[in-house]
Parts: structure tokens; sequence; C-alpha cells
């Protein structure tokens, strides 16, 4: 009797073991970063950035924020490399009203920022990513969830054409932090997809 009391009592810990671990996982699932973006992908679009001088200066930034209000939005970013790396950094975060205004003020302050169409900047994302990918440099980890923020947006409505690299060929640009081992096989990447003379590349200003 003993026995059967305690397989039972087992049996129901070992369920409710089960059950707490069947809504710890469902939590984390609504939590991530896909289930997130998704959300947002169907809230109306508060604005869409792109830095002025990007295809001049070959960096720069591109921004889409959805929200039911400017109160509250789902800001997801992107840094650009036109020249030759593509998609380097993509973020996305929930933020209020102000940090909102506060970003896009800094950014607008650093370089210029124009409000683009959201599906020219679909469009530019999507290209992008195809040319970095065609010379060897995948876009951010995060850029195929993160991208999705677009939701039903286009990109295929818009009629933009982006030549990407400077006079006719990809041009690499070290940034501040890349180490001479990744300035060396970034360089390596390239000649392996180009050859020596497909490409160009100088040290960072």
């Amino acid at each position: 009797m003993a026995i059967n009391i305690a397989q039972k009592r087992a049996r129901k810990a070992q369920r409710r073991k089960q059950v707490v671990a069947q809504k710890r996982r469902a939590e984390e699932a609504e939590s991530s970063l896909p289930a997130r973006v998704l959300r947002a992908a169907g809230l109306p679009i508060q604005g869409c950035f792109l830095t002025e001088a990007l295809f001049d200066d070959g960096i720069g930034t591109l921004v889409l924020a959805r929200g039911v209000t400017s109160d509250r939005v789902a800001l997801s970013c992107y840094l650009l490399d036109t020249f030759c790396l593509g998609i380097k950094d993509v973020t996305f975060e929930l933020v209020g009203g102000e940090y909102f205004q506060f970003y896009t003020d800094a950014m607008d302050s650093m370089s210029p920022m124009v409000s683009v169409d959201p599906s020219y900047a679909r469009k530019l994302l999507r290209d992008l990513a195809v040319w970095s990918r065609s010379i060897g440099f995948a876009p951010h980890g995060d850029f195929a969830t993160v991208e999705r923020i677009f939701g039903d947006v286009n990109a295929d409505a818009s009629d933009a054409v982006f030549r990407f690299g400077r006079d006719g060929k990809p041009l690499y640009i070290p940034g501040p932090n890349d180490t001479a081992l990744l300035i060396r096989r970034r360089i390596e990447q390239l000649r392996k997809h180009l050859g020596d003379e497909g490409f160009s590349w100088e040290s960072a200003a």
C-alpha cells in the first residue's frame, strides 16, 4: 500500500515537472527574437530612414520602426557596408518614444538621414545581402530573422537599381576595430572569389 502511494506521488510529481517544463518552453518561445519580430511585423510603420550618404561613403544605417503609436516602437536597425561587407550588424529592440526620438536625432546628427519607402528599404537589404554573399560575406546572423519585421512590405514594389562597390568593384575599408588577422582573412576571401584585380582595399581613415 505504501509503495502504491509512493508511486502515485512520484508520477504526480513527474507530471508537474512536465507541465512546468512545457510552460517554460512556451514562455521562452513567446519571448524569443523570432516571436517578438513576428508580433512587431503586424504593427503600423512609424518610420523608415536611411543614411543619406550611404552610397557615397559606403557605410550607413537603415532603420525601420513599427508601433501602434510613437510612444512605444519596435526598432530594427541595420548597419550597411555597400562597398564590400554587406549587412554588418543587425539589432532589434522595443523602445519608448523618447528613446526612439533620441536615437534618430543622434543618428541624424552624425550623418544626415532621409525617409525612404519601406519597399525601397527592403529591396536594398535583399539585394545587398545577395551581392555580399556572392563575394564571400554573409549578412549578420540575425538578419534573416529581423528582416521579417518588414512583414507584407513588397520589395518588388520598388524599381530601384542599386550598384554596390566603388568604381565597379568591391572596396574593402577595414574598420577601426578590425584586427590584423581579420583584415588578412577578408582580403584572402576577396582574392579567393575575385582574384587579385577584382577588388581593392585601403586603410581606414
